[in-house]
C-alpha cells in the first residue's frame, strides 16, 4: 500500500540552465523551457505560468497534475509488487517531482538502483504524456536516488577540479540530460570554478575550466 502527499513549491533554478535539444533516451529533455514566469506564481495562484516548455506554457497547476498522474502510475505499481511506499508530490522550477519514501526496513531498496529509477522516471513520463499529449520533464525520485546520484556528481565535479588545480586547461564531465548538467553547474559554481554545456544530442556534456582571470 502506499500513501499520496501533495505539496507545492514556487522557484526558479539559480544556476546555470540548458534549453538544448536532445536525442530521445532516457532522462534526456528533448524541450527548450523558460522558466522567468515562476517568480509571478506565488502572486497569481495556480493558473500563473511556470514555464514554457516548447512554445506551450505551463502553470504550476499543469505540474501538479502531471505528478498526479505520474504518482497514480507508480502507485499501482508498488501496489503489483506488493512493495510499500509513501508518495510525495511537488511542483517547482518548471518540473513536478514525485519522491517515494518507505520506513526503514521497506523493501523499496528494489526499485532504487540507479538504471531501476532511470527506467521507471521515463514510463512514468510516458504516462504522462499519453494523458495529456505532451512530453513530461518530471522527476522521479525512488528510496533516495536522486541525492544519491547528486552526491555522485558531486565526486566527478570533484574529481575534474582536482586535474585543474594539477595544472590542466579544462576537464569534461561524461554526457548526462540537461537535468544533472544542472546539478553540475550549481556544484562547480559552489567549488569557484566555472563550467559549460557542449556538444548536441547524446553527446552534451559539462566542460569545467578555472575562472576567468585564475
Amino acid at each position: 500500500m502506499s500513501d499520496v502527499t501533495q505539496t507545492q513549491t514556487n522557484q526558479t533554478d539559480t544556476g546555470q540552465t540548458d534549453t538544448d535539444m536532445a536525442a530521445p533516451e532516457l532522462d534526456t529533455e528533448l524541450d527548450t523551457v523558460d522558466t522567468t514566469g515562476a517568480a509571478r506564481a506565488s502572486a497569481e495562484g495556480d493558473d500563473a505560468v511556470v514555464a514554457v516548455v516548447d512554445g506551450e506554457t505551463l502553470s504550476a497547476q499543469d505540474l501538479v497534475d502531471e505528478g498526479d498522474i505520474a504518482a497514480d502510475y507508480i502507485e499501482e505499481l508498488l501496489d503489483i509488487t506488493d512493495i510499500d511506499g509513501d508518495i510525495d508530490i511537488d511542483a517547482k522550477s518548471g518540473r513536478a517531482y514525485v519522491s517515494v519514501t518507505a520506513t526503514e526496513g521497506a523493501n523499496l531498496r528494489l526499485l532504487s538502483k540507479p538504471d531501476t529509477v532511470a527506467a521507471l522516471q521515463e514510463l512514468a513520463r510516458l504516462a504522462v504524456q499519453n494523458k495529456t499529449g505532451r512530453f513530461s520533464r518530471l522527476i522521479l525520485d525512488i528510496g533516495g536516488s536522486r541525492d544519491q546520484r547528486a552526491s555522485e556528481l558531486a565526486t566527478l565535479v570533484d574529481r575534474a577540479v582536482a586535474r585543474l588545480k594539477e595544472g590542466a586547461g579544462s576537464a569534461s564531465l561524461p554526457p548526462m540530460s540537461s537535468y544533472e548538467r544542472k546539478i553540475v553547474h550549481d556544484i562547480v559554481a559552489e567549488r569557484g570554478f566555472a563550467s559549460e554545456s557542449e556538444g548536441e544530442g547524446r553527446d552534451r556534456h559539462t566542460v569545467i575550466s578555472k575562472p576567468a582571470g585564475a
